[in-house]
């Protein structure tokens, strides 16, 4: 049996980029990484506002810095995490321990799993803020749509990060029936040409 894309059977070949891109879970960690950048770019470019009678600006989200400070938080966090496992996933082929692959698809599922958990934390502060928001402390509704990005993005970042978690289970699932062959299987039978 060959080692498939989980075994050690590829393990030291060549990178393709290509085939790279098309894999799942490298589309679903770009995803991810792209709205990551949406959720903290809007709430930094957009998030804070002034009534036209006040110089100091506050948060946008019912001026809760806090709801500001958390999207942000969480974006630029769950931006350098889908980075460090684009850059985990670039090098898994060459890892050729079944053990050492198992123990970074076990931390992807945990770490997928605990940002959908944030990312739905985030979504639901985010929302919730925004609906105490007072219209008086925005007459001009500036930002607005940045806040309402925000939040559309936070809630898509879940289902982003639950996607990735089932992908890494599924790549678990995948890791664990190789490690059983190649116990039952030692030796591949030679071939006869």
């Amino acid at each position: 049996m060959e080692g498939g894309a989980y075994g050690a059977g590829k393990a030291g070949g060549a990178f393709d980029p290509q085939s790279f891109v098309r894999q799942p879970h490298t589309i679903v960690r770009m995803v991810s990484w792209v709205f990551s950048i949406v959720v903290f770019g809007c709430i930094v470019n957009e998030g804070y506002t002034n009534r036209p009678d006040e110089i100091e600006e506050f948060c946008i989200f019912s001026r809760n810095q806090n709801a500001c400070n958390y999207g942000v938080t969480v974006g630029v966090l769950s931006f350098l995490t889908s980075v460090l496992y684009l850059g985990l996933d670039v090098y898994f082929p060459q890892i050729s321990s079944v053990k050492d692959r198992k123990k970074a698809v076990l931390s992807d599922i945990g770490v997928s799993a605990f940002w959908a958990f944030l990312w739905f934390v985030g979504f639901c502060f985010l929302a919730n803020q925004w609906s105490l928001s007072d219209p008086m402390d925005n007459p001009l509704n500036e930002g607005a749509d940045a806040a309402r990005a925000a939040i559309a993005f936070s809630f898509f970042s879940i289902f982003t990060w639950l996607a990735s978690t089932l992908l890494a289970l599924q790549r678990f699932k995948d890791l664990s029936f190789q490690e059983e062959y190649s116990r039952l299987f030692p030796n591949p039978p030679p071939t006869v040409a």
